[in-house]
């Protein structure tokens, strides 16, 4: 694995934080937002990261997965986990919403990194997803997908972000739930 492809990967965070970010800390490409019962959830997709945000009765959890995390504000900021490997999170915010997260990256060689990202681009186009589509400086094509399915009381989201500089695949899958 060359110097690039490791800084890249590892360059990747997920913050947590229990308010809402200001868009202004991000390029938004693509936004959705749904308020269904008792919650409301609202989704932005970026170049390569995304933010997600929960609310329920005045509480507010905010999930933000960036390279550039350390330029995100330290107002209600809960942790920071480095996307690199595979991880799980789980958290609990005032006994009403409970979050759980688990984090995957892989490095593909260019041919597989190309076939996984025309699969991602169909499953995109097919579904209801927020996308960001790009060209890197090379013109290699790069993908960021938001999924995401509502239910009663929470909501499941799956995230990919697939960067061709480092053919690196980075998915996401996260559920924020009110609790009983």
């Amino acid at each position: 694995m060359s110097l690039s492809k490791i800084s890249s990967l590892q360059a990747y965070h997920m913050g947590l934080y229990r308010s809402a970010i200001h868009p202004e800390f991000f390029r938004i490409e693509g936004r959705s937002r749904i308020a269904h019962g008792d919650y409301e959830f609202e989704a932005w997709i970026c170049h390569g990261g995304h933010a997600l945000r929960f609310e329920h009765n005045g509480l507010c959890v905010t999930e933000a997965v960036s390279e550039e995390i350390d330029q995100l504000p330290d107002r209600g900021h809960v942790t920071t986990l480095p996307c690199a490997g595979e991880r799980d999170h789980e958290a609990d915010f005032a006994e009403r919403i409970n979050y759980v997260t688990s984090i995957q990256t892989e490095t593909l060689t260019d041919h597989l990194y190309l076939g996984t990202y025309n699969e991602m681009l169909e499953h995109g186009r097919m579904g209801e997803c927020l996308m960001s589509v790009w060209k890197d400086g090379s013109q290699r094509p790069n993908l960021s997908l938001l999924d995401y399915q509502r239910y009663g009381t929470e909501v499941h989201v799956q995230a990919y972000h697939l960067r061709s500089d480092c053919s690196l695949v980075l998915r996401t899958q996260s559920i924020f739930q009110i609790k009983d």
